[in-house]
């Protein structure tokens, strides 16, 4: 049987939600539900649909941006098995265009916001439900067939599951400021309730250092965006006393930052191999290497060799630990494409933050998406991995093509 336009069109909406609703949990049902949204978007696609999208910064520059990578595997000094993995971290990007073009014309934006809310509030309840378990015995407990990736994550890893709370306490915040007349004081205190129920999770259950250390940036970028250079100030000082009180109320997160610190007093003096050690150690090797190959870079594929280089001779030290991953996305670009690609980047995530800074609530939401993304991705190589990834993809995507289709219908 033949499908019509309508038909193709309604289902590419409803598995873009269906992506976004299953992002929190399943990769292997997240990839599934992509390929079945690309065969049904395809085909009700135009080409003049596509070069309006490229012929923007917003939908061209992620394009540009895997030109430069696919180009990139020419002067790579690496296998071509290295050089096509390394520009598979690149693939994902040419959905941006697809997605703008797509949510132009349809009107499902606010619902996979929805659906994405809605998925991690369950998440939330089963993360905070299992937590009086003791945690060796949270490890053995099923979900959905598999077991819990960590204590107080029910599915994935916890640096996701905070990172994807975070941006749901923000967007709550944000929609409680924005729709307060007309929904009234019962419902925005439920909303921020709600809100509260995300952060409190970060804050006692479980959370990623990265998430502590952008809580306060997307909280001050979201004050002004509400209330002005007045609401920036403000909010940042309230961000800063929240995140304070919350280190010294959570025995948690007080340990996990004296940990933390312990951890990097240990790498400064013995170059010790902990985690935060390494993450300092593969951001300085990421300098280096990208000092010796500054413009072009070292070509497509070659984080791995560069970093198998740059460790040798070095011995039982953070120093001598090789990565695949220098846990910075400017320096996962850079170390392959230089500071042309480290520029195109830059100029991407600008151009995604300019798409979004207009008024409204989907507006603020693409601006939590964007601001979490670029500075979660300072100290991570967050668009390479599978779920961040694909979450700022299609969360840019959904909200930039429903702003520029809410944009266009007024007069």
């Amino acid at each position: 049987m033949k499908l019509d336009q309508p038909t193709l069109r309604q289902a590419a909406d409803w598995l873009a939600v269906a992506v976004v609703a299953s992002l929190p949990w399943s990769t292997s049902a997240t990839l599934a539900l992509i390929v079945l949204w690309l065969i049904a978007i395809l085909p009700t696609l135009q080409v003049a649909d596509i070069r309006r999208e490229l012929l923007t910064a917003a939908g061209g520059l992620p394009v540009l941006l895997w030109l430069l990578a696919a180009i990139g595997m020419v002067w790579a000094d690496v296998t071509w098995a290295e050089r096509v993995d390394g520009l598979g971290g690149f693939h994902r990007l040419l959905a941006i265009p697809v997605l703008l073009a797509q949510f132009r014309r349809s009107d499902f934006g606010p619902r996979a916001c929805y659906a994405f809310l809605m998925s991690a509030t369950v998440m939330l309840a089963l993360s905070f439900a299992l937590t009086p378990m003791p945690r060796s015995a949270v490890a053995h407990v099923p979900v959905f067939g598999r077991h819990f990736a960590s204590y107080g994550a029910p599915a994935k890893d916890y640096i996701f599951q905070s990172g994807i709370f975070l941006i749901c306490a923000m967007a709550l915040i944000a929609a409680a400021c924005v729709r307060w007349r007309e929904w009234g004081w019962r419902n925005v205190f439920l909303v921020l309730g709600l809100a509260a129920c995300f952060l409190a999770n970060i804050a006692f259950v479980v959370t990623a250092r990265t998430t502590v250390l952008v809580a306060p940036l997307l909280a001050a970028v979201l004050a002004h965006r509400l209330f002005g250079w007045r609401g920036l100030a403000l909010g940042g000082i309230l961000a800063v006393l929240l995140v304070g009180a919350a280190v010294f109320g959570s025995s948690y997160l007080h340990s996990r930052l004296v940990y933390s610190l312990a951890e990097l007093h240990d790498y400064l003096n013995t170059d010790a191999a902990n985690s935060l050690g390494l993450h300092m150690d593969f951001l300085k090797k990421s300098a280096q290497i990208v000092a010796t190959a500054p413009v072009l870079g070292h070509g497509t594929g070659s984080i791995a060799a560069q970093f198998r280089l740059a460790a040798s001779g070095a011995s039982g030290t953070a120093s001598a630990v090789a990565t695949v991953n220098p846990h910075s996305q400017i320096f996962a670009v850079a170390i392959q494409l230089g500071a042309v690609g480290a520029a195109v980047l830059l100029a991407m995530w600008a151009a995604h933050f300019l798409l979004v800074r207009g008024a409204g609530l989907m507006a603020l939401i693409g601006t939590i998406v964007v601001v979490e993304n670029f500075a979660s991705s300072l100290v991570s190589s967050h668009l390479f991995d599978f779920s961040q990834g694909w979450l700022y993809v299609f969360g840019v995507g959904i909200i930039g093509g429903t702003v520029l289709r809410d944009g266009a219908s007024q007069p």
